[in-house]
């Protein structure tokens, strides 16, 4: 169905089905599968990669295996997780921009940095970081209330309000001034580094491939500037509030110790955790906006739905996000169907079996959320909009059919933080504004390093009553 039917067909067009990228020949070769990957990874999927239990193929000499059962996803991410690691290609690719962070970390780094970091991102800390939430989203349906009746870039205002989410809760200050800077690395980064090259995936890690040259300048010039940014924050504010009250994550992140050793973060830590913490949540958290938007436009009746529940939420004069059961069953939909971390790629250190597979050490274990999300053994409809089905009452996902997230020991240490913020600010925005689409062609997910849109539609803003 294209854009133009979506909009102007009756109401009983219920459910919708948003455009998404055509399927790509199950016979397709090797080549032909690694240039639609380098395009875009979501499309180089056949038919059987959504009705399969398990896909077999081969990688560069190595077999691979693209899992798609609860059983054997626990099993990779949950029971023998420590059997599975980063391939080299991705520790290539993340480490310039990343840093040894909790992300890339392994072993007893990674256990180390974690339980560090747990108590700043456990529930508890959330309320700390709400109002800096709120305040970002007000100052965005601010400046959006400008664009009211003309033609705005709904994908951009995103990525502005969830750069400034991550900056005021992360330093407790606005990084406007720093914005276009912070935009530019991460778009160099992603248009011409974040795609692994043939000699990244043909070279072991210790030998530097040619775009690794350009990656370790990349890495000099964005390391000075995430130094530069704390150093700012400890300038204006010093470490902690007024007796020693915590006011942001930074504050969190600098008192945060090893529960068994009692160390805190090196400054060349703390500014990897920095790194980690603003690229990887703003990213998703935009991502995760702009596609909810952009079904809501198209699906007008659940638009409305939304509004009224969040003006009714509003009503209190404080929004409690405990009350915001659609809004929040809205975007577990829109990441089911655009999950912003669309593929989980890991290779095995040692041999193992798997959902009666026999892997061996090297071989590459791929856990796509994107397929594993339409599969159509695990759900109903499964291209279908139907927020719905996350409503209380409806018997919830498999734990491990449904991976916004990731699962096990290393899910999202920040998934509460980005299920508040984002949930708060869909629901703000909803309220404020009427969501229109201007532009009528499709608009087809590609996957990249997150879910990314093909393109930016154009978007009407109308202020709701």
């Amino acid at each position: 169905m294209s854009i133009a039917e979506i909009l102007d067909a009756p109401m009983a067009r219920a459910p919708l089905v948003p455009p998404r990228p055509p399927l790509a020949p199950d016979d397709l070769s090797a080549l032909g599968r690694l240039s639609l990957i380098r395009r875009n990874a979501i499309a180089s999927w056949g038919q059987r990669a959504y009705e399969d239990d398990i896909v077999r193929g081969r990688f560069f000499g190595r077999s691979s295996f693209i899992l798609n059962t609860p059983d054997a996803i626990r099993h990779v991410l949950v029971d023998n997780y420590e059997n599975y690691t980063r391939t080299p290609a991705g520790i290539r690719v993340l480490r310039p921009i990343l840093g040894e962070g909790l992300l890339l970390a392994e072993g007893k780094a990674w256990k180390n940095q974690r339980r560090t970091l747990a108590p700043a991102f456990a529930p508890r800390a959330i309320p700390l970081l709400i109002p800096h939430m709120l305040a970002a989203t007000d100052d965005a349906i601010g400046a959006l209330r400008h664009e009211c009746g003309k033609p705005v870039d709904l994908r951009e205002a995103m990525q502005r309000l969830a750069l400034d989410i991550a900056g005021r809760t992360m330093f407790s200050f606005e990084l406007e001034k720093h914005g276009a800077a912070l935009r530019g690395f991460v778009n160099d980064y992603g248009e011409r580094l974040a795609q692994p090259r043939f000699l990244d995936l043909l070279l072991p890690l210790g030998w530097p491939s040619p775009s690794d040259i350009s990656r370790a300048l990349f890495r000099r010039r964005w390391t000075r500037f995430m130094r530069g940014l704390i150093a700012e924050r400890r300038a204006m504010m010093g470490e902690t509030g007024a007796g020693g009250a915590p006011r942001d994550l930074f504050d969190l992140m600098v008192a945060a110790r090893d529960p068994e050793t009692n160390e805190a973060f090196s400054d060349e830590q703390l500014g990897d955790q920095v790194s980690t913490m603003i690229l990887a949540g703003h990213e998703t958290t935009a991502t995760a906006l702009f596609w909810s938007l952009y079904l809501l436009a198209l699906d007008p009746a659940t638009q409305d739905e939304l509004a009224t529940e969040a003006k009714g939420a509003l009503a209190s004069g404080a929004l409690d996000v405990t009350r915001l059961t659609f809004t929040r069953a809205v975007l577990d939909e829109t990441m089911r169907l655009y999950p912003p971390a669309f593929l989980i790629v890991r290779a095995a250190a040692g041999p193992d079996t798997v959902a009666g597979a026999d892997i061996a050490s090297r071989d590459v274990v791929l856990i796509s959320p994107w397929l594993l999300h339409r599969h159509e053994k695990l759900w109903d409809q499964p291209n279908a909009f139907r927020p719905s089905r996350f409503l209380p009452g409806n018997p919830p996902p498999d734990r491990f059919a449904y991976l916004p997230f990731g699962v096990g020991p290393r899910v999202c240490i920040g998934a509460q933080f980005a299920l508040t913020e984002a949930t708060l600010a869909l629901a703000k925005l909803v309220a404020a504004f009427r969501i229109e689409l201007l532009d009528r062609a499709p608009v087809t997910p590609v996957g990249v390093v997150t879910t990314q849109p093909d393109r930016s539609p154009m978007f009407r803003i109308v202020p709701r009553g």
